[in-house]
């Protein structure tokens, strides 16, 4: 395997959304002359029955014959949108999350598959999904079509979500990268939790001054956004500072959008934990591809 550290790897199961994904990576690869490799993993089956038919050699030789032409499927997707593009082939005998988190280390993005909304308006995310976007060493993308399209938007800006801690930096750097790849402009997202500070000075009995703090918050914006314009001229950046929930605020940005970044935590050893309520949310809701970034990895620009 000739793994490089901007490569995409996609994730890869037989599923409709993989294949979305595979074509949603390969364009990537191609406009951003990247490495793609597409893999599929399966733990090692067990027979359970010492005269089980078929035995456990071509029971496993049917899992592999099985995956190479998952693979293949996919490779000819990739290849439909980028000709250009030769994916690399990989099977893995291991649980997907684990093979998908190995990969991740040699990795620029790993990219799963994602389905549309369900008609009540959430994605309910698998195990696969969360341990990545929890874990893995380099940014994690669920490529998903926007409501009943059948690819992820094209038009609209690029989202981040910034919540004045260094946990949002990464997510900054990478939204500024995706914006300048994508010619897209980007929307810089901070909210302040109005409840709460309403309710705290309501019972200490003092004035809350909003424009002051939405000032504030403002600054902290600017703070967080220093350098990255400097640095990404080509980039027009909206700030947007708004009371309330982020994840609420965020969604409702996202509708309009063609990448969705927020950060993940990282710390836990539970995945949910370690992802945070607000990314957990996004993930789950938003009408768009959503990238989860934790301890990101500078691409090499050409």
């Amino acid at each position: 395997m000739n793994a490089h550290p901007t490569d995409l790897v996609v994730g890869i199961d037989g599923s409709a959304t993989a294949l979305a994904a595979a074509r949603w990576a390969a364009a990537i690869a191609a406009q951003r002359r990247r490495g793609l490799r597409l893999v599929h993993a399966v733990e090692e089956l067990l027979v359970p029955y010492p005269h089980a038919e078929p035995d456990h050699q071509d029971l496993q030789a049917l899992v592999g014959e099985r995956g190479q032409r998952l693979l293949e499927e996919a490779a000819d997707a990739a290849k439909a949108i980028a000709p250009e593009v030769r994916p690399e082939l990989i099977q893995r005998p291991e649980h997907p999350a684990d093979a998908l988190l190995a990969e991740s280390a040699t990795a620029g993005m790993v990219v799963l598959g994602s389905p549309s909304a369900r008609p009540l308006g959430r994605v309910l995310l698998g195990s696969v999904s969360l341990a990545l976007a929890a874990h893995a060493e380099c940014p994690v993308a669920l490529a998903r079509p926007h409501v009943a399209e059948d690819e992820p938007p094209t038009e609209g800006p690029v989202v981040v979500g910034v919540d004045g801690t260094p946990t949002s930096e990464d997510a900054i750097a990478t939204a500024f990268e995706e914006a300048s790849w994508r010619g897209a402009p980007l929307t810089a997202v901070h909210c302040w939790r109005e409840g709460v500070l309403s309710s705290v000075f309501a019972e200490g009995r003092w004035a809350l001054d909003r424009a002051a703090v939405e000032k504030h918050e403002h600054e902290v914006l600017a703070q967080r956004l220093a350098g990255w314009q400097e640095k990404f001229p080509d980039v027009v950046v909206s700030r947007v500072v708004l009371p309330g929930s982020p994840a609420e605020r965020l969604l409702e940005l996202a509708d309009r959008a063609r990448l969705l970044v927020v950060g993940s935590r990282g710390r836990s050893g539970l995945a949910g934990l370690a992802l945070g309520s607000t990314s957990q949310t996004v993930m789950s809701y938003a009408l768009c591809p959503v990238l989860v970034v934790r301890g990101r990895k500078l691409s090499e620009r050409p």
